[in-house]
């Protein structure tokens, strides 16, 4: 007789995720490859792509995604967390997968865990690696969760790995500086295959790990160069060079390292993987990712980003100082408590005249409150900024104060835009 299904909803299945595992994070390869065994889903396609970092990586992953779809491969990949909608994590040749896909593949992991407890996280990850088992693909890019060593996604032996910068966060986890978070970052290289690093100031260890590993590491600025030019820019690696290529569709001056990484990675799978000029500067001029210094155009302008550490904010702040502005920018920040929160005011304090600290429903983030306090005593104002418990009291306001040729900036988690985006605010 057959085994009746656990749910039959998407939703059924991650609410119940969400409680399996007595901790959200519980880093380790050990139980998670014992189910993947069990599945039988060790090697997700042909050839597979991992990208780690603190902020870029999933920029760089849009764009691997977007040259190697150009070049015509079946290209699977995965990321999280998501914005919006949970299907978001997967993708299939660019289209995101079904919820019973996602439903289908949670229960054959159910079945194949038994009783080993996984967590949300993983649960997800497994899914992702079978949902592409199942998919006859070329190529699978995925997004490296948190750190790396002992990321569940390290359970797959990739091609080539692609560390794209390395910053302070997730320190509870990682290590307190760059060099313990660096090594954690290494953790995805390989011996004898090709690792890449966008980063033109790594800490020691991620050279170290890779000379320990026997990883054919190449750097940023030592190993390949990038040189602006006019309106376009030119790659230098070791066996070729690109010259005149297309600016990334994704704004900031920090996406040229993370398009010329990836041109990185590409030419040192050229072998396996070839890839024509052409996809790549189709690539460039097409690449998309949500929530990455999104532009919304308006009598009011929304940006969209989904930074969460200093890091990241500065790459944010440098590109709004190049973009015009006629009027002031509000910025709307939710954020969660493990986050240097005051490091990030701190960063995003230059491009805003004024805050919106904004409660967001999860036990992790930090109550409108806390966070107003936070911005009052980081901040030159006369003290903390109204908090709002929730983000439509937030957005009320702002249509009560904002004017046209204002911006209204999102920024500080993911969690932040979701709740943005499902409001779906219009200032016009």
């Amino acid at each position: 007789m057959a085994q009746q299904q656990r749910f039959t909803s998407l939703q059924q299945w991650l609410s119940w995720q969400e409680t399996l595992h007595p901790s959200a994070v519980d880093l380790g390869l050990e139980r998670v490859s014992t189910v993947a065994d069990r599945l039988g889903c060790g090697r997700p396609a042909n050839i597979v792509i991992t990208v780690g970092g603190t902020n870029g990586k999933g920029s760089c992953q849009a764009l691997l995604e977007a040259i190697l779809l150009r070049a015509g491969y079946n290209v699977g990949c995965y990321s999280s967390p998501h914005l919006v909608r949970y299907n978001e994590r997967v993708r299939l040749n660019g289209a995101t997968v079904s919820d019973q896909a996602f439903c289908d593949a949670f229960e054959r992991i159910d079945r194949a865990r038994d009783d080993i407890s996984l967590t949300y996280f993983e649960f997800g990850t497994l899914a992702a690696l079978d949902i592409m088992c199942h998919s006859d693909l070329d190529v699978a890019v995925l997004e490296v969760g948190l750190g790396g060593r002992l990321d569940a996604v390290n359970i797959i032996d990739p091609d080539a790995s692609l560390v794209s910068s390395i910053g302070i966060d997730h320190t509870e986890w990682l290590g307190p500086d760059r060099e313990s978070i660096g090594r954690e970052k290494a953790g995805i290289f390989r011996p004898g295959k090709p690792a890449v690093c966008g980063d033109r100031d790594p800490p020691d260890s991620i050279g170290q790990e890779a000379s320990r590993l026997g990883s054919l590491l190449r750097v940023l600025g030592r190993d390949f160069q990038i040189r602006i030019n006019g309106r376009g820019w030119h790659w230098q690696g070791e066996r070729k060079a690109y010259r005149n290529l297309p600016q990334p569709a994704l704004p900031g001056a920090h996406q040229l390292a993370n398009a010329a990484s990836v041109l990185m990675v590409l030419d040192m799978l050229s072998e396996d993987l070839p890839v024509p000029r052409s996809a790549i500067d189709a690539g460039l001029r097409r690449m998309q990712l949500p929530g990455r210094i999104q532009i919304i155009p308006g009598k009011v302008e929304q940006v969209l980003d989904v930074s969460h550490n200093a890091q990241a904010v500065l790459a944010l702040v440098d590109t709004l100082r190049h973009m015009p502005l006629a009027g002031v920018t509000h910025a709307v920040i939710g954020m969660m408590k493990d986050k240097d929160v005051p490091a990030f005011v701190r960063a995003l304090e230059p491009a805003v005249a004024h805050w919106y600290p904004v409660g967001l429903p999860l036990a992790r983030a930090l109550d409108a409150a806390a966070l107003a306090e936070i911005i009052g005593s980081v901040t030159d104002g006369t003290g903390p900024p109204p908090g709002f418990a929730k983000m439509r009291d937030a957005l009320a306001e702002l249509r009560s104060r904002v004017t046209a040729g204002d911006r209204i900036l999102v920024c500080g988690s993911f969690y932040t835009l979701a709740e943005w985006v499902q409001l779906n605010p219009d200032f016009e």
